[in-house]
């Protein structure tokens, strides 16, 4: 049988399906004979193909599925990094603290949920029957994490109220203001601010306030919003006591007749 026109172009073309793995390879192919072609005039009547299949080369796909994996993992890590807590703080508290953080900063509620637990600690503070409730052991965790839904339900965010329920459910509503203060702790980190304590013996002017503030700045880190606190302490005698963040500095008349006392002794 003579091979056609059409046969000779259509032998050795390459072609894929995107819908499948294969790569077709046409062998062979067998066409109608002229004088049998123009028995079917207007029609190109049956053709027969011998195909070749092998697996296409998916190296491109994978490439591009690794690529989107390592696309969505460091986009995952950017998020994580994101809503990480801007301060490493430990222990029980602390874990508390941490985790709550990252689930208000993921709902965009860290300013409400920081003031909603300062509310919480200075009501337990005023309240005798409120922190008499969170500290009673004879009230089962089931009642107290029932009567703290009711409590906060309509007037917290979720995150808020889902740490104060957990606490109840885990007997440790009594822990809820030293987690308080660390979350707030977080909160200040985060908003990059340095909490100064001047202590003296009396009570300072505004010169002499102004004066120490100065006097302290290159104490704090470069843009930091520094808090500055003043408290009084005749104890000291004079001088001055300096307390910035977790650092102290002691100036005092007290503490320097102390130190001359040892060095008598």
């Amino acid at each position: 049988m003579k091979t056609s026109c059409l046969c000779k172009f259509l032998q050795g073309l390459k072609y894929s399906d995107k819908s499948c793995r294969f790569e077709c390879t046409i062998l062979y192919c067998i066409a109608p004979t002229e004088k049998q072609q123009g028995q079917h005039r207007g029609t190109l009547g049956p053709v027969i193909l011998i195909i070749s299949t092998s697996p296409v080369k998916m190296l491109s796909s994978t490439t591009a599925f690794k690529t989107t994996l390592t696309a969505l993992s460091r986009r995952g890590l950017a998020t994580a990094t994101s809503h990480k807590p801007p301060l490493d703080i430990y222990g029980l508290n602390a874990r508390y603290a941490n985790a709550t953080y990252i689930a208000a900063s993921k709902a965009n509620v860290l300013d409400n949920v920081e003031s909603e637990l300062l509310a919480i600690k200075q009501t337990a503070e005023s309240s005798s029957a409120f922190r008499s409730f969170l500290e009673n052991p004879l009230i089962s965790r089931s009642d107290k994490t029932k009567q703290v839904e009711d409590m906060l339900k309509a007037k917290t965010t979720p995150v808020t109220l889902n740490l104060m329920t957990t606490l109840a459910g885990n007997a440790r509503l009594v822990n809820i203001s030293a987690i308080t203060d660390n979350f707030v702790q977080l909160m200040k980190a985060k908003r990059g601010e340095v909490e100064a304590t001047i202590i003296s013996a009396e009570p300072l002017t505004k010169t002499q306030t102004d004066a120490v503030a100065t006097a302290m700045k290159s104490q704090f880190p470069e843009g930091a919003k520094v808090i500055l606190k003043s408290e009084v302490n005749p104890a000291i005698l004079g001088g001055l006591q300096i307390q910035i963040g977790d650092k102290f500095l002691d100036l005092s008349v007290g503490s320097r007749i102390e130190e001359v006392g040892r060095t008598v002794v």
